[in-house]
């Protein structure tokens, strides 16, 4: 469930908002003068975000390019990872 705290408890509270978000990988959003502000969260979390955002483009450029037909057969890809790699 979404934490909201206004914008003093980052000054007054800032152990528990860091226990908040490093132990339910939730985020807390600040506010300020009763206006969503900021969003604070866990470092890992902020990481795990950021690697499926990576993730999704990686896999759209993939499809775009399955789209526009730059791509080859698994088989021969993989046949040709293996004879990079030694495992032929």
């Amino acid at each position: 469930m979404a934490m909201i705290r206004p914008s003093s408890d980052l000054r007054n509270r800032y152990g528990e908002i860091s226990d908040f978000c490093n132990t339910h990988r939730e985020p807390v959003y600040i506010t300020k003068n009763g206006t969503g502000d900021l969003v604070v969260m866990s470092n890992e979390e902020y990481e795990r975000l950021c690697g499926k955002y990576e993730l999704y483009r990686m896999l759209d450029a993939g499809l775009n390019d399955v789209d526009a037909g730059r791509c080859v057969d698994a088989e021969d890809a993989f046949a040709k990872l293996e004879r990079k790699f030694g495992f032929a």
